[in-house]
């Protein structure tokens, strides 16, 4: 009796849309578990790295501070540094285009809003897909519970029997597609609500960072970001390199 029901039994007696439904599913749950993992790691690193941003300001000069940062091409705290530095050298330069005629905190700005955004669309690419199987997953189960219904009721019907031993066990197979949905939607749901806070956590360090570098490049010190009384506009000087 066991063989007659389950999960391999509703794919056996399954037509095109109810495999065509499982096999979704499926794919939408690897999709999802694979952004989760990918960005998940990719979240642990800038999670290191935004750790090396405070040692950014307990350097020397400039160039040691970058060494500080580390070597990492892809580390967006050494690159918005690179990038201001470049940003002042080139505005001290004859000015040959119109945007060098941009005051040069406005520049400096610029250049660092730039890197900003670019890390922040990095970080948030991929959430969209689990944003997408979070609120579609529920209903493609549904959608595959109410056609194995359909199906089971009209071959009980074919048969004649009605007993509770004969609609019990179509119905129940029918129902274990809202429970894939379930299990498809609730991991993507609750992997996007904690890459959504942790990439928060990044995004405000970074801007941190940036409003800290703009205020060196531009007055040469650095805002303190102690926040005690009258002390929270404190400046710390830091030396520039080259």
């Amino acid at each position: 009796m066991e063989s007659q029901f389950g999960i391999a039994h509703v794919w056996a007696q399954g037509d095109f849309v109810s495999r065509s439904v499982a096999i979704l599913l499926l794919l939408m749950s690897v999709a999802s578990w694979a952004v989760i993992i990918i960005k998940a790691l990719a979240l642990v690193k800038m999670k290191k790295y935004a750790s090396k941003a405070e040692g950014f300001w307990h350097s020397e000069d400039f160039g040691i501070a970058l060494d500080k940062l580390g070597m990492e091409a892809d580390n967006p705290f050494r690159i918005m540094a690179l990038e201001g530095r470049e940003a002042v050298a080139h505005h001290r330069k004859t000015c040959d285009h119109l945007h060098d005629t941009l005051d040069i905190s406005d520049w400096i700005t610029r250049s660092l809003r730039y890197c900003v955004d670019g890390c922040t669309q990095r970080l948030q690419s991929g959430l969209s897909i689990l944003a997408s199987v979070g609120s579609t997953a529920p209903f493609v189960g549904l959608f595959g519970t109410v056609w194995g219904i359909y199906h089971a009721l009209v071959a009980i019907g074919m048969s004649g029997q009605s007993s509770i031993d004969k609609v019990a066990g179509p119905v129940g197979e029918a129902l274990i597609m809202t429970a894939f949905g379930l299990a498809v939607a609730i991991p993507a749901v609750l992997g996007y609500n904690a890459l959504v806070r942790g990439n928060k956590k990044i995004i405000n360090a970074l801007n941190s960072f940036a409003h800290d570098l703009h205020a060196y490049f531009v007055t040469g010190a650095r805002i303190s970001s102690e926040k005690h009384g009258s002390d929270s506009n404190k400046v710390l000087p830091l030396k520039k390199g080259a």
